[in-house]
């Protein structure tokens, strides 16, 4: 086994033996932990979130978590390992490392076994060889632009897989997760060992600006209601394109750019779609125009009785 690739169970922190709810708890522990959004200024976090979600992505998938267990990480190419070794002499092609009396896959194996050239396929790239299964060397990245509502809720989508030496361009239908953000890479199994990923940008919303799972939002307020306080809707991520909206309660002499903060009215985190961040709502405070004589006479009086000029004098 490559020396400088860390067993996935080791990077979650879990036995080979864990359940899959075992699997999830340590995943969600170690995500919220190492998220680049909480470790702003490590880092290393960054690239241990992405090894922590590159472990799970296999773990999780009971099919991939059995061709790990026996392939270790070169499970990729366990279909190959098996097509190729049709006829062959029934050795195995995996002996797990930390068993007893296990030794690490070593590729020198397989080329003992006849299987030399399978592996200068895998090295060179996607290639078609006789019957052989197409596998690529590299992961595909796709981009794909969505809007802050398509990240909210989620959304499938038709994206473009580019040629290779293996096959024309073709289309294929993706579904992406809840919670995504601009960078996210999003894992797409295309079948034959091949990896997908499509890489995300969300598109800035004219309304909330967004940061990790907490969205911020203004809220115009007249003069009046900031003086003696009253309900205002405020238009929420689960409000956009309904009529129904959320209902704030401000109070008597709410200030300009006083900020509320709404609970769960955010965006929901990708590691957990259960999970959502918060709402800020920054109130701007909207003064009158063209006011009658009488709503001048009160601002003057106003004026007056706080010890101010008035606009006669």
């Amino acid at each position: 086994m490559n020396p400088m690739a860390r067993d996935y169970y080791t990077v979650l922190g879990v036995a080979r033996a864990a359940s899959d709810k075992d699997v999830r708890q340590a995943y969600r522990s170690l995500a919220r932990k190492y998220h680049p959004d909480v470790n702003k200024k490590d880092k290393d976090a960054g690239e241990k979130f992405k090894e922590i979600n590159a472990a799970y992505e296999v773990i999780s998938d009971p099919e991939k978590r059995k061709k790990y267990d026996q392939f270790g990480e070169n499970w990729k190419y366990a279909d190959r390992f098996a097509s190729a070794g049709d006829g062959a002499s029934g050795r195995p092609f995996y002996r797990q490392g930390s068993g007893a009396g296990g030794a690490p896959f070593d590729l020198g194996d397989l080329r003992d076994m006849g299987f030399g050239d399978l592996f200068g396929d895998i090295r060179t790239g996607p290639r078609r060889s006789g019957r052989r299964t197409v596998v690529w060397d590299t992961p595909v990245d796709v981009p794909v632009e969505v809007s802050l509502e398509e990240a909210y809720a989620g959304v499938t989508r038709i994206v473009q897989i580019p040629a290779s030496e293996a096959g024309q361009a073709r289309r294929l239908e993706v579904k992406i997760p809840p919670g995504v953000d601009t960078g996210s890479r999003v894992h797409v199994s295309i079948g034959g060992g091949a990896d997908l990923y499509l890489v995300v940008a969300v598109k800035p919303h004219h309304r909330f600006t967004r940061k990790g799972a907490d969205l911020y939002v203004d809220l115009p307020v007249p003069l009046v209601d900031a003086i003696l306080g009253g309900e205002q809707e405020v238009q929420t991520m689960k409000s956009v394109g309904n009529a129904a909206k959320l209902v704030l309660t401000l109070p008597h002499e709410s200030q300009n750019g006083q900020v509320f903060r709404l609970r769960g009215q955010g965006m929901p985190r990708l590691d957990d779609p259960t999970s959502l961040g918060d709402l800020f709502v920054a109130l701007k405070v909207v003064l009158p125009t063209n006011l009658t004589d009488r709503e001048r006479q009160l601002f003057e009086e106003l004026s007056t009785s706080r010890g101010g000029r008035s606009a006669k004098q």
